[in-house]
């Protein structure tokens, strides 16, 4: 089940059973993996700081979600930790194979010759790229419940409703990346021989599962960008209401402002890549691999940008590169209680006390 055979196309390609592994068809020598030193560094490079980042980021929430009393709080915090820790593992487990090929210059057919080990990193190149913007919805719906439906929420988003989703949203990722191993559609090495990915071309089982990968990521963008361009929207009304000063809206604006930029960079970030793939498919368009890769490392990019929208956008950084941030909001609400107040005992109001005070003992 792990791999597929079929009719030999190199004499230097692994044979099985008289025929080649299906993950080398097409490559003439399975990519001379020997040349550009300098990108191994590049990739080493980048997937050190990725995974510095993310943990990084995991330790801040910990410590945030150790300190938060807020029930809507702790809920965004446990969907951002389950952001962090797919980023981290993604990176981690593509990282080390891409770094391990590019630096020792192995050719893939000789060290994997049954196409398990590019099986496993096309499975896992999928599910750790839908995992993320999956749960970036998932956040969206939070948020968008939370803000717009305050009062139908009561015990809706517990930390262990947080968890079953998050474990659904595991579970529907990892279901799609198993279907090239059920047959619809394959996983293949890719130029430069160091890394495997699903197989963009116009075969009909192939044409199906890049477009079932990319319209389940381009649905998730989309919705999370509808979603939240509504909470932003009724959270603006909210605090600029008249009642503002009563409610305490600054957690809502901290998470509703990472969970904007997390969309953005997810967007930025993941759209090349995935209309690149339909586009492909669709159009029977030929395989640019240039611009693959180049795609590919902008998707890439999201798992390293994306702890430090936890990172820096947080109430306790803002306010020390803007430390009058709290000020501001302080004296706004001072001087809208101190206007509430002058309304209620104006002159006439007192006068009118005064004088009925006067009237009712001559009564």
């Amino acid at each position: 089940i792990f791999f597929k055979c079929r009719n030999s196309v190199s004499q230097e390609a692994t044979q099985c059973n008289g025929s080649v592994a299906f993950c080398f068809s097409g490559n003439q020598s399975g990519f001379n993996n020997t040349h550009a030193v300098a990108s191994a560094y590049f990739s080493a490079i980048f997937s050190v700081l990725g995974l510095g980042s993310n943990l990084f980021a995991f330790v801040v929430l910990v410590n945030a979600f150790r300190r938060t009393h807020s029930r809507s709080r702790s809920s965004f915090l446990l969907f951002l930790g389950a952001l962090v820790v797919t980023d981290f593992m993604g990176l981690l487990f593509t990282g080390s194979i891409v770094v391990f090929f590019r630096s020792s210059g192995l050719r893939w057919m000789d060290l994997d010759p049954g196409c398990h080990l590019c099986n496993f990193m096309g499975m896992t190149m999928i599910f750790y790229g839908l995992s993320p913007l999956l749960l970036g919805t998932a956040m969206a719906v939070e948020r968008f419940v939370g803000i717009n439906r305050p009062f139908a929420r009561s015990t809706a988003m517990s930390r262990s409703r947080v968890c079953w989703v998050v474990v659904g949203i595991v579970a529907m990722a990892g279901c799609i990346s198993l279907l090239p191993l059920l047959g619809l559609g394959s996983y293949h090495i890719q130029n430069p021989g160091s890394w495997c990915f699903l197989n963009i071309r116009p075969e009909p089982l192939d044409v199906v599962f890049c477009l079932v990968f990319s319209l389940v990521g381009l649905l998730s963008l989309a919705t999370s960008f509808v979603l939240n361009t509504t909470s932003v929207v009724t959270l603006l009304r909210v605090c600029c209401s008249q009642d503002s000063v009563q409610r305490k809206r600054d957690y809502e604006v901290e998470m509703m402002v990472q969970l904007i930029f997390i969309m953005l960079i997810a967007t930025i970030c993941w759209c090349p890549l995935l209309t690149f793939i339909a586009k492909t498919v669709l159009f029977k368009r030929g395989l640019h691999v240039q611009q693959l890769l180049l795609w590919i490392r902008f998707a890439t990019g999201n798992q390293v940008l994306d702890p430090w929208v936890y990172i820096l956008f947080r109430r306790s950084v803002l306010r020390r590169v803007y430390p009058g941030i709290g000020r501001s909001r302080g004296s706004v609400a001072s001087l809208r209680s101190s206007f509430t107040i002058s309304r209620k005992l104006t002159p006439a109001s007192l006068g009118g006390a005064s004088e009925q005070g006067e009237a009712e003992p001559r009564g």
